[in-house]
C-alpha cells in the first residue's frame, strides 16, 4: 500500500495519481515489500520539491530522498533508485 503524506500544502488529484503509476509499478519487485510511505515537501528555497520514499525490505528499511524542479521528475528518480534498491537487497538476502 501507499500512503501519501505532503507536508504544509495540499498535493492535488494528479499528483497523487501520479505517485500511485510510478510507485506502485516498485511493489512489483518484491512481494513481501512493506507499505510505501510517501513525504513530499517544499523546499524553503521555493525552486525545489523533495520526496522521501520509505519501505520496510526483510531485515532492513529502505529509505531514498530525492529532489527536483518538480514533484514529477522526484518522483520518478526517487522510485527508480527505490527499486535499484530493493534489487540490491534482494540479491543480497537471497545470495545467502
Amino acid at each position: 500500500m501507499i500512503n501519501v503524506k505532503s507536508l504544509k500544502f495540499d498535493a492535488d488529484e494528479k499528483l497523487l495519481e501520479y505517485i500511485d503509476k510510478k510507485v506502485g509499478k516498485v511493489e512489483k519487485f518484491f512481494d513481501n515489500l512493506g507499505d510505501i510511505d510517501v513525504t513530499l515537501s517544499l523546499l524553503p528555497d521555493a525552486e525545489n520539491k523533495s520526496v522521501k520514499l520509505q519501505t520496510h525490505f526483510p531485515g532492513e528499511d529502505l529509505i531514498v530522498e530525492r529532489q527536483a524542479r518538480t514533484f514529477e521528475e522526484a518522483v520518478t528518480d526517487a522510485a527508480d533508485a527505490l527499486k535499484e534498491r530493493i534489487v540490491r537487497a534482494k540479491e543480497k538476502k537471497f545470495s545467502k
